[in-house]
């Protein structure tokens, strides 16, 4: 097998276990093992993914609350994963943080975030401590369309700007903010055209293609490393469940959920390697028969493991510094 193949099934890998996930994270959901918001990723994988495959593992990556997706494809365990999700002691965040607040330090996953463009600023100064640094590393934000219209949003813009800063600000446009459709909340409908007013370069993507993702943004990232600048990326995508696990998405029709499921990553991804003869039926089996017991045991993982301490409820407010 040449090394493109084996790292286009790798990618289609990493899509399939993030969706399985979810799909397990929804159940534990309604058999109230996960506490609070849960925001699904279903539908929008090809995004995270492909970044990844175009990027190293040195570059940083911060997201907002939908960041399941993203602690995977940085590499954060399943068993680390749902174990946050059920707040429990061997979670990513040590059960402090749940399903908004995933944290994975050693694979520069900076944390999912849960207020609306608040991180945005953050990816800002990531880049900046690269650039002081002098290190060969880009910071990759995400967020979704809705956080567009925040200000830290367009103060983190003006100042990657102004100071030359390696970091891409990606859009994952899932066309809706919570329920409420782009097109009714937004005057620009090309977002990334928001980005002129910054002077700063920016493109729209098909993001339901985790081909053509990894391929810009490659030529994205290869531009940065060379010489340091901001970049906006919009990315084309949509999820196939509501806002969040409290919303049944009645804000759209069965009609346009089922020719949007046409789209789906994962099915297209695996139609184009099986038309290339580089993926059989029995193979997607197998890889989704390992994938979902590996799911599976993450649920058994976190059913089994302890509750944080009562003792640390207060610890990691302030950092220690005599320690």
């Amino acid at each position: 097998m040449d090394k493109k193949t084996e790292a286009e099934l790798k990618i289609l890998h990493d899509m399939l276990l993030i969706r399985r996930f979810e799909e397990r994270a929804s159940q534990q959901y309604q058999m109230q093992k996960i506490g609070g918001f849960c925001h699904l990723y279903i539908g929008q994988e090809a995004v995270v993914v492909g970044c990844v495959a175009a990027t190293k593992p040195e570059d940083y990556f911060i997201t907002a609350y939908r960041d399941h997706g993203h602690a995977l494809a940085r590499g954060t365990t399943a068993n680390a994963c749902m174990a946050e999700l059920f707040g429990k002691a061997t979670g990513c965040s040590k059960g402090l943080g749940g399903s908004m607040h995933y944290f994975d330090k050693a694979n520069n996953m900076m944390g999912g975030h849960a207020i609306v463009g608040g991180h945005v600023p953050l990816a800002a100064g990531f880049a900046f401590a690269a650039k002081y640094k002098g290190e060969d590393r880009v910071s990759l934000c995400f967020f979704g369309d809705g956080a567009i219209n925040q200000g830290a949003f367009h103060e983190a813009l003006n100042l990657a700007s102004l100071w030359q800063l390696p970091v891409i600000f990606i859009c994952e446009n899932n066309q809706f903010a919570m329920g409420t459709s782009v097109t009714r909340s937004t005057g620009l409908k090309d977002l990334f055209q928001r980005a002129k007013g910054y002077d700063m370069e920016a493109v729209s993507i098909d993001a339901m293609d985790v081909r053509t993702v990894r391929d810009e943004m490659k030529k994205i990232v290869d531009k940065i490393r060379k010489k340091p600048q901001p970049y906006f990326v919009e990315m084309h995508t949509y999820r196939y469940r509501g806002h969040s696990m409290s919303d049944p998405a009645t804000y759209r029709t069965k009609d346009e959920l089922e020719k949007r499921k046409e789209q789906d990553p994962i099915i297209q991804l695996r139609h184009q390697l099986t038309t290339e003869g580089k993926l059989t039926s029995e193979q997607f089996d197998a890889m989704d028969t390992e994938i979902k017991a590996v799911v599976n045991a993450s649920v058994k993982f976190g059913d089994e493991s302890p509750e944080p301490p009562l003792d640390e409820l207060h610890n990691y407010i302030f950092v220690d510094t005599h320690s």
